[in-house]
């Protein structure tokens, strides 16, 4: 059976002007990043997704650029597909984090158990995110039993999406941060089944 998932960040947010560490403070979109994700949208970079299945991380920013490029569509929300959660260190530039205690551990961490106070670990970042794909493949494969090559758009964050390309092409961990999409870019996987065959830049 073959079929697709669209993977789609979501659009600017103030934390992402500001170069904040954020994951799972709620916030919004900003008019900016509307309007570019319409602007990405008149330039036909987006799936049609006539017959698609939609999900989202739950998110305000994720639920607003489905709503931008795709119109009110019903959804399922994966709150496993949230992004990682920082914690007390939320909301804060990289410089700010350099004054703050942990930040040498964090910094020396190679092992991926380093948690941010009041926050999540990278490790544990990764299984949950997999928990979140590994649902929403269920979903895709339920429609692919009542319609023949199922597509499925996801939009989320750009982390879960690195760590989801990362597990499904079989790439280390430490290409992670060459796998985050632009605000408002993505990926399409193809899928044989279960198994990833290929994907292309959205």
């Amino acid at each position: 059976m073959a079929s697709c998932i669209h993977f789609i960040r979501h659009g600017l947010t103030e934390g992402v002007v500001n170069k904040w560490y954020y994951g799972w403070k709620d916030l919004p979109l900003i008019e900016e990043g509307v309007k570019a994700i319409e602007e990405l949208k008149k330039q036909g970079i987006y799936p049609t997704a006539e017959n698609a299945n939609f999900f989202t991380s739950g998110m305000k920013r994720a639920n607003q650029t489905l709503d931008v490029i795709f119109g009110n569509k019903p959804y399922k929300a994966i709150e496993n597909l949230k992004e990682m959660n920082f914690g007390h260190w939320e909301c804060k530039t990289f410089d700010e984090l350099k004054t703050l205690d942990g930040f040498d551990e964090w910094m020396s961490d190679k092992t991926g158990t380093f948690a941010f106070p009041g926050g999540e670990s990278a490790m544990s970042f990764y299984e949950r995110t997999k928990k979140g794909f590994d649902e929403l493949l269920l979903h895709h494969q339920a429609k692919g039993q009542e319609i023949e090559s199922p597509e499925s758009v996801t939009v989320c964050h750009g982390g879960v999406i690195a760590a989801s390309m990362c597990a499904l092409l079989d790439k280390p961990q430490d290409t992670f941060w060459e796998w985050i999409p632009a605000p408002g870019r993505g990926y399409t996987i193809y899928f044989d089944g279960t198994k990833a065959i290929g994907y292309e830049k959205i």
